[in-house]
């Protein structure tokens, strides 16, 4: 499978998906480590990729998403944005609204 097949597949099939640096519980880089708080905040499980681990996926998702740096957290196939976005809509609350939608749609789908 190409890693563009693999991103697309990964994107595709997790309603909240976090590409970043380490794990939500080792988190490798302070933008991550502040991207996973936000998430996890909302109170609703995620999948994630560390991309560490993935140095093709590293590469080639800048590319397709046309944004240049990690974390990037994926909604419902759509980029939402980095750590600042991430951050910023947490605290408005958008963010959670948004994950709670991403998982109720998530569980509708599994039913």
């Amino acid at each position: 499978m190409e890693t563009i097949d693999v991103i697309k597949d990964q994107i595709a099939n997790n309603n909240i998906l976090l590409y970043m640096k380490g794990s939500p519980k080792f988190p490798q880089c302070g933008f991550s480590s502040q991207a996973v708080q936000a998430l996890m905040a909302c109170g609703e499980r995620f999948a994630f990729v560390n991309i560490l681990e993935h140095p093709d996926i590293r590469a080639e998702l800048p590319n397709y998403a046309n944004w240049p740096t990690f974390p990037q957290l994926w909604i419902n196939g759509e980029l939402v944005g980095g750590c600042d976005i991430v951050v910023e809509m947490s605290q408005t609350g958008e963010l959670a609204e948004m994950v709670s939608a991403a998982a109720a749609a998530a569980a509708e789908e599994n039913n």
